[in-house]
């Protein structure tokens, strides 16, 4: 007796490859919220393993009725390794070939770790970052993006020259996103981000430590406008972003609203 397992795969319709009649091409098809394990370069010659959040698309041509969503999955399976930029590039170029395609778009969404030292006591923690790599090919030419979240502390400007003591302060969300002409570590955009903040975040803290953060704040009062102007400042001076975007969110203290600015360059224009 035969059973479904015995079935010659020849013999399976292969209903994506049918011919499509309404001649619509599709901009994106694809899985997206897939997760899986990877191993990030990172500045110390070290690697991190952490887990990604994929979303993989590709072009469809007007006269295709669908794409094979299994090779996906194979192709992220074969990247078990460390992910770099230059592997990166290898995973979207596959892509685009194993789907055949003459334009693909991968986004790897992980955690990424950076130890920190406490500004006095010493102590070290780790605090994490949401850092994107977003990827695209199209005709054969690749580019790889980089997007970065990045916490931090801002003070009010406003609230510190008005009140005879104390300003307000709060948490801040900065999200760089950088196209580069040439390699930039994960941790040189944090690093130069967190420069033009009010004050950095650290994971663990001592009482001295609290005492520096809290002071160091307040001497560097930001407005969410001061933020991104400095942070745009800086990646205007660096020859390596070829255009950016910088977005911060500042989560009030005393509104239940946020504060917010954006500016977006593209350098390679001018």
């Amino acid at each position: 007796m035969s059973s479904s397992t015995d079935t010659p795969v020849q013999s399976i319709p292969d209903t994506q490859n049918k011919e499509d009649t309404r001649k619509i091409p599709i901009d994106k098809v694809g899985i997206k919220g897939i997760k899986h394990p990877v191993r990030v370069l990172d500045r110390s010659g070290g690697e991190q393993a952490t887990i990604a959040d994929f979303n993989m698309y590709v072009h469809l041509p007007h006269n295709f009725k669908g794409t094979h969503m299994s090779r996906f999955v194979e192709i992220l399976n074969e990247y078990d390794r460390e992910i770099s930029v230059k592997s990166f590039g290898e995973m979207l170029e596959k892509m685009a070939v194993r789907l055949e395609s003459n334009s693909g778009h991968i986004e790897m969404t992980f955690p990424y770790f950076v130890k920190k030292t406490a500004p006095v006591s010493g102590v070290e923690s780790l605090l994490d970052y949401e850092v994107t790599f977003l990827g695209e090919i199209a005709d054969g030419v690749t580019r790889t993006d980089v997007r970065v979240l990045v916490p931090v502390t801002s003070l009010c400007p406003c609230s510190k020259s008005i009140s005879e003591y104390g300003a307000h302060n709060q948490r801040s969300h900065i999200i760089l996103w950088v196209r580069i002409a040439d390699f930039v570590w994960v941790e040189e955009l944090i690093e130069m981000i967190e420069a033009q903040a009010s004050c950095q975040l650290y994971a663990l803290l001592k009482r001295p430590d609290e005492k520096y953060v809290t002071e160091e704040a307040y001497d560097n009062p930001k407005f969410v406008e001061d933020l991104v102007r400095d942070i745009a400042t800086e990646l205007n001076a660096d020859d390596r972003i070829l255009s950016y975007r910088v977005e911060s969110e500042n989560f009030e203290s005393i509104h239940n609203h946020s504060a917010y600015a954006y500016i977006e360059k593209d350098k390679s224009s001018e």
